[in-house]
């Protein structure tokens, strides 16, 4: 990490992807400039990556991306580390820290649409398995929106491979905010 000036701070490989993902379709090579992305295990682990790469660490420029439900661990972990008070979703966005709502894969759903997004699982080879998640009784008469949200949650290493190949469906004018937000501060 010696060449690194920027570490951007995720809670997990799926959401590494699809930033990796992202930054490829517009032809930048992140760690080419400096950029590092860090999955952490979690969100919770905000606070000890913050403490070692931020102003009271390395002293490296801090980015990140974060589910809705852990905007406050974001929050309390960067006023600790003396990057301000009180701090409201505008000013976590003035210090490259940027809220998924609810999560990313809702995110990639809302703005890919839910045929596009079974297009992707069929390509996938896992369609007859999201079909039979459809027919669970728990799951029969919910929205598609939430069946594909609960089939990516769903499953061994079912986000981490398909972050990526959503991200890669996309059209690059309805990125998700979040993620084009992140990108461009970087």
């Amino acid at each position: 990490m010696s060449d690194t000036h920027t570490v951007v701070l995720v809670e997990g490989a799926s959401d590494k992807s699809a930033i990796e993902a992202l930054a490829k379709r517009h032809g930048r090579n992140l760690m080419a400039e400096g950029i590092a992305l860090l999955a952490m295990g979690g969100a919770t682990n905000i606070g000890k990556y913050i403490g070692r790469f931020g102003p009271l660490g390395h002293g490296l420029r801090l980015a990140g991306l974060c589910d809705a439900r852990e905007e406050g661990d974001f929050r309390r972990s960067l006023e600790r580390a003396g990057l301000g008070t009180d701090l409201s979703r505008s000013d976590l966005e003035a210090l490259g820290f940027f809220v998924c709502v609810a999560d990313l894969e809702d995110e990639l759903i809302r703005a890919l649409g839910t045929a596009a997004v079974e297009r992707v699982v069929d390509v996938g080879g896992e369609l007859s398995s999201f079909r039979t998640l459809q027919r669970q009784l728990a799951w029969r008469g919910r929205s598609t929106h939430d069946q594909l949200r609960r089939f990516m949650g769903s499953g061994s290493g079912r986000k981490i491979r398909y972050s990526g190949r959503l991200v890669e469906a996309l059209d690059l004018d309805r990125v998700p905010r979040p993620l084009d937000m992140l990108l461009a501060y970087l």
